[in-house]
């Protein structure tokens, strides 16, 4: 075997293994905002091609759920150090996915569930406070 093609099959193996250690960090709100973007698209692609909206979420929603697990040790920076377990995982990135796909392709999204995102954004924005009244 020659030096060259040794190389190729080695190459790939040498990739994957390098960006373990950089991946190992929890994950930044920056990629937060890009994995929760990536569930969206996937949930709005998966609409469009009919599939049911439960079955395009969980789907999305696991999928960044393992990539977290793998790639972040579990790990969010907005959550703090503490791992989470797959099923924190699983839940708050189905949540992502939900919240995503109502911003991205309101259209796709079942009026039930549309509903209740809108009703938990509002609940959770911050309320105007009364102004000051002056005796």
């Amino acid at each position: 075997m020659t030096r060259s093609r040794l190389g190729l099959l080695i190459l790939p193996v040498v990739l994957w293994f390098a960006p373990l250690s950089v991946q190992a960090a929890p994950a930044s709100e920056a990629e937060m905002n890009l994995y929760t973007r990536i569930a969206a698209l996937n949930v709005c692609i998966a609409r469009a091609a009919g599939t049911d909206f439960d079955k395009a979420v969980a789907i999305a929603g696991e999928t960044i759920a393992q990539v977290i697990q793998g790639g972040h040790q579990s790990q969010i920076a907005q959550v703090g150090t503490k791992p989470l377990s797959i099923e924190e995982l699983r839940r708050g990135s189905i949540n992502s996915a939900v919240l995503g796909a109502v911003e991205v392709c309101p259209n796709e999204v079942p009026a039930d569930v549309k509903a209740k995102v809108d009703e938990a954004v509002k609940a959770r924005a911050p309320q105007p406070k009364a102004p000051v009244k002056k005796p």
